[in-house]
């Protein structure tokens, strides 16, 4: 006889297939507590959310990390709580989140692309199933009902069960750590969008890139997609203990910013001295990815995040015809092009965010044929979960991606008798 559920289970401590307790453990986010990570997230008991036809219950092992949970641990841009409270829900907590693995514990009655039991990696795209835009058949990332699970949405992966859509699951590679797994979907799935998502300016055979941050998440992602792609990824990173991790993961050469220092938005074009200097400067650089590529060929996609300080050398150094894509501004957002390069050789300007079902299978078949790693560079445990943030936050985080431990009670662990075996003989920490 199968026991009743508890009221809520220990981490690790897995209950029976498709058992839902009425509540669960989870790291949370309060109004009152918006600020620096490590104080925003406590761990608190809250309600197992109910689902929707469309809606999958997960059994979270691990859960990834990403800077859109530092904004929601800060309140900035936006407060994510008063936010979702608009829009009519009634929550006054943050559960964030937007990348997971885990098992698929209830499913709404509609769903029929998975089954209780069936192991996953989650993306973080939702929509509204009958948004005019999306049944249409058009791109679900152009839709007015897109968000982004775990940061625009609640019941993120941060908590020992998560509510997603069903089309948001995804089979978990085999050969991965729980860990493992959760740790590439949000920037592999971006990354994969960058580079594939805007004909004709796809990444192919013989292409020369440009990827600004190649030792971060997005540019570890980058560096291998383009390598899977048969292109040519020149990486820039800051520190030379960074050019190793670089071209180990494929980059055919590394250039470090430190040795420049004509960032910033553009001169005015009417001042003819300070804008001398900076051409120089970008000049240079340009030079630098000539010397790092092993020849006199300019990108013909520039992999962009910086943004405002970073801009104005991509779009002048980016080839006839070429492309820069860029999903973010983190140096700031006020970006500056000298137009007359920009219009006369016809150069594209494209912005991305996240990806499609379509794109999110792209990046989860490479990792799943071995073609991209997830490039986990640590893992801490669920109390863990301000601190990894709080190092995002300071710009001290490791090169690569990071996780947190959910209900996996140690690392290395692959499969749910494992996590049982490892809760049973007492084995826990990251």
């Amino acid at each position: 006889m199968t026991p009743p559920p508890k009221d809520v289970y220990a981490l690790g401590d897995v209950p029976e297939l498709g058992q839902v307790p009425p509540t669960m453990l989870a790291q949370v986010i309060r109004g009152e507590r918006f600020g620096e990570p490590l104080e925003a997230f406590k761990e608190e008991t809250v309600p197992v959310p109910d689902i929707g036809p469309r809606d999958v219950l997960v059994y979270v092992m691990a859960a990834g990390v990403n800077y859109n949970n530092v904004w929601a641990a800060m309140g900035i841009p936006i407060d994510v709580i008063k936010n979702r409270q608009k829009k009519g829900e009634k929550e006054d907590f943050h559960i964030g989140g937007s990348d997971a693995s885990g098992v698929v514990w209830k499913v709404g009655k509609d769903v029929t692309n998975v089954k209780v039991g069936d192991e996953v990696v989650v993306h973080c795209g939702m929509w509204n199933h009958d948004d005019p835009w999306v049944t249409a058949g058009k791109d679900p990332m152009f839709a007015p009902s897109q968000i982004i699970w775990g940061y625009e949405s609640n019941w993120g992966s941060f908590a020992q069960f998560t509510k997603v859509q069903d089309h948001q699951c995804l089979p978990k590679p085999t050969h991965l750590t729980w860990e493992e797994a959760a740790a590439y979907m949000l920037v592999g799935a971006t990354a994969y969008r960058m580079l594939h998502g805007w004909p004709p300016n796809v990444v192919g055979p013989g292409d020369p890139v440009l990827i600004w941050g190649g030792a971060g998440g997005l540019g570890s992602m980058a560096i291998q997609i383009v390598k899977a792609a048969g292109g040519r990824a020149v990486a820039v990173v800051a520190g030379e203990d960074k050019v190793e991790y670089c071209k180990n993961l494929g980059a055919v050469g590394v250039i470090d910013r430190r040795k420049f220092s004509h960032w910033g938005m553009l001169p005015r074009w009417t001042n003819e001295l300070d804008y001398g200097v900076w051409l120089k400067g970008a000049r240079d650089f340009g030079k630098a990815f000539w010397e790092a590529l092993g020849e006199k060929r300019s990108p013909v996609i520039v992999f962009e995040h910086p943004g405002e300080n970073t801009i104005p050398t991509s779009g002048m150094m980016c080839e006839t015809g070429g492309m820069v894509v860029i999903c973010a501004g983190t140096t700031g957002y006020n970006a500056t092009l000298d137009l007359r390069y920009h219009w006369m050789r016809q150069k594209r300007l494209q912005g991305s965010h996240f990806a499609n079902d379509v794109q999110c299978a792209g990046i989860n078949k490479l990792v799943m044929e071995g073609k991209v790693d997830p490039c986990l560079s640590r893992t801490f445990g669920f109390a863990g979960t301000g601190e990894c943030h709080q190092l995002m936050r300071d710009n001290k985080h490791p090169s690569g991606n990071m996780a947190i431990l959910v209900n996996a009670p140690r690392t290395g662990l692959k499969t749910v008798d494992e996590v049982k075996a490892a809760f049973a003989a007492g084995g826990a920490g990251a």
